[in-house]
């Protein structure tokens, strides 16, 4: 059995390792050309001071005796959220009574 598998293996190990190459090329190709658009982005500090007041007062009615600390605070990407609606808008023009979720947005590099 073991001389038959090298005599017969060995183009199929290399046709894999082959399609495995081109799949790494064609993947650093594609990460070269484009980057990902941050679904979210940071708040800016007026926007950050009024929901950790709020997130905080909320919490507190619930654990009085604790503090709390807001670390970070996001806000959706308009970019994002822009580019979401209009190609849902445009898939949903083809199919109307479809649903849609984007997972990943990406921009070309400039």
């Amino acid at each position: 059995m073991e001389l038959l598998r090298r005599l017969f293996g060995g183009r199929r190990r290399a046709e894999e390792a082959e399609s495995q190459a081109q799949a790494q090329a064609q993947q650093a190709a594609f990460e070269a050309e484009w980057e990902p658009v941050a679904a979210y982005v940071a708040a800016d500090s007026e926007e950050a001071l009024e929901v950790s007041v709020i997130a905080s007062a909320l919490a507190a009615a619930n654990y009085p005796d604790s503090q709390f600390v807001v670390k970070r605070v996001l806000k959706r990407n308009p970019e994002a959220t822009t580019v979401s609606v209009i190609a849902s808008a445009i898939a949903a023009g083809d199919a109307p009574d479809s649903q849609w979720a984007v997972k990943h947005i990406y921009q070309k590099r400039t």
